[in-house]
């Protein structure tokens, strides 16, 4: 990740935390979390904030990595290690990360991502790889 990257992870998570979970900017509007994983190389904690829909209990965010050719480092860090922290508005609790691996489901759940905030399907469109869904349980 660059600094760049991190830098702006930082900030929308400042804004995050002090506004009780409700940001502007390029995630105005949309459900977010911040989800810290393990680095799988460093082992230091890793902050990123993505947009993520619900079904029934579980919370459901997609490694779009906006539409690149290779998942983000996030993605590859809860492969390694799929205990994560998620934090939702004031609430900050221990999750457990897996891929969807049913297509069916993996597709319903995207679907619903697309449905939440259309850039989803933008995101799709300029990727050859079939992007990731993954859901947080407690």
């Amino acid at each position: 990740m660059t600094e760049e990257r991190r830098n702006f992870n930082q900030q929308i998570a400042a804004e995050f935390r002090a506004n009780k979970g409700v940001v502007g900017g390029p995630f105005e509007g949309r459900d977010l979390l911040l989800l810290t994983t393990v680095g799988a190389k460093s082992g230091e904690p890793r902050l990123t904030p993505l947009v993520y829909t619900r079904d029934g209990d579980r919370l459901v965010v997609a490694a779009s990595y906006a539409g690149a050719p290779k998942n983000p480092a996030w993605y590859h860090n809860l492969l390694a290690d799929p205990k994560v922290i998620v934090e939702v508005g004031e609430e900050k609790f221990e999750a457990t990360a897996s891929v969807v691996e049913d297509r069916a489901e993996r597709d319903r759940l995207y679907a619903g991502m697309v449905a939440h905030a259309p850039g989803f399907a933008d995101y799709e469109q300029k990727t050859d790889r079939l992007i990731p869904v993954v859901v947080l349980e407690r």
